[in-house]
């Protein structure tokens, strides 16, 4: 062969454009990654990763994350083993309901009927001065599918594109009748074996969406807050707490101390009378009380926050819930408030939200000052770490174990 006929057939730059189209194809065509349901167990090796949720946006961490997955599939694919690799979408849930509810412009609302051929008053970008728009929940459930399958059409062309291993004719979804049926028949094996309960019980609620949440879907956020010294009425003088929650102080069902903290270990067993409403509540010992944060010393409030569930649960308190599912202070004061002035000081809270019930307990305050009284008084601003509400609301629980069990035996 010629040096000019070599060089006309073996160009300096190649050319790639079309080339991963051209071997894309081929895969599909050949069905390279489908997986072989005749093979013996002991020749399978089985990919079963949680599915990516496609509530949010791509980004190079799912590119570098399915790499590492694919490469592991690749490796025990040349090694001889039949690779049972599918692909889901996780599309249920709260993030996906959000997701449509800024999109489209809506809110669901489960009273109205369902409307047909319903179109909603946004496709992307509603602006921040929008009030959502109610609609059924069948035609929320449509919306949440239509937006739904176009974000699961984009997080496909990316990872195919990628060329990953693995095995499309197993695509599922979470949100698909497959799989909510599969969830429903689970819950009503454990229910007829005596496995699931109903209970009052704490709860993470969600105001805008009316619903529980999970503990993976909170995040704490920095924001300006208030420490608020407030002096309870002990046995032998004041016992100062520090709180950012001053609002909660008609739902305290006790203050808590860490066992070693000598400064209030004459106190346990003892009890105090609360600012403003007069309530009655004991002193509890308990290791997860921070000597080091405020005072050392606490209010037990139901709820503030999840450790309040834990002392509250251990200590067999009662329940003050102060907050409704609305995120507003309930109307009637709780049990335990008698005091004349305690009511009339909890009926300047009522219907308010919990930042607004804040200030109303600061003029309390202020007022009381004004006229004499020491027993509240307020600290220095500072930086503090707020969370989500917890509310007092009908839960229902199941054993995770039989239930996790279930689910596997019913997609089987």
């Amino acid at each position: 062969m010629s040096k000019t006929s070599a060089a006309r057939r073996v160009p300096e730059k190649p050319s790639l454009e079309g080339v991963e189209t051209k071997f894309a194809d081929r895969w599909r065509s050949a069905n390279l990654y489908n997986f072989d349901r005749t093979a013996r167990r002991d020749e399978v090796f089985a990919v079963d990763t949680p599915p990516p949720t496609v509530s949010g946006s791509l980004h190079m961490g799912h590119v570098f994350s399915y790499t590492h997955t694919d490469t592991i599939a690749r490796y025990q694919r040349m090694r001889g083993k039949h690779v049972f690799y599918p692909m889901g979408w996780d599309d249920n849930g709260l993030p996906t309901e959000r997701r449509v509810q800024n999109y489209f412009g809506v809110t669901c609302d489960p009273s109205l009927p369902y409307a047909a051929n319903f179109n909603p008053p946004f496709r992307g970008n509603p602006p921040k001065d929008h009030r959502a728009v109610p609609v059924s929940r069948p035609n929320f459930i449509e919306l949440c599918d239509e937006l739904t399958a176009q974000d699961e059409q984009v997080f496909e062309d990316l990872f195919r594109r990628l060329g990953l291993s693995v095995d499309w004719s197993l695509l599922y979804t979470t949100i698909s009748e497959y799989a909510r049926r599969t969830s429903q028949q689970a819950f009503l094996a454990n229910l007829a074996r005596g496995e699931a309960y109903t209970q009052e019980a704490p709860t993470l609620w969600d105001v805008d969406f009316g619903t529980a949440v999970a503990q993976a879907e909170l995040e704490d956020r920095e924001r300006p807050g208030a420490y608020h010294a407030v002096a309870f009425q002990g046995p032998s003088g004041n016992v100062v707490i520090e709180t950012t929650r001053p609002e909660l102080i008609p739902a305290c069902v006790g203050l808590v101390a860490h066992p070693d903290d000598a400064r209030y270990t004459a106190l346990f067993g003892k009890t105090v009378r609360s600012p403003l409403f007069d309530v009655e509540v004991g002193v509890y010992p308990h290791p997860l009380a921070q000597p080091d944060k405020g005072s050392g010393i606490a209010m037990i409030c139901t709820f503030g926050d999840l450790t309040d569930v834990i002392w509250w649960r251990e200590f067999n308190l009662p329940t003050r819930a102060i907050v409704g599912r609305d995120g507003r202070i309930l109307p009637d004061a709780p049990e335990g408030i008698t005091d004349a002035k305690g009511i009339e000081n909890y009926a300047a809270l009522a219907g308010k939200s919990t930042k607004q019930a804040q200030t109303a307990i600061e003029t309390i305050v202020t007022n009381a000052l004004s006229n004499g009284c020491d027993e509240v008084f307020v600290l220095t601003m500072i930086n503090i770490k707020l969370v989500c509400y917890v509310n007092y609301t009908r839960s229902s629980i199941s054993e995770i174990e039989s239930f996790t069990s279930d689910c596997v035996i019913a997609t089987t």
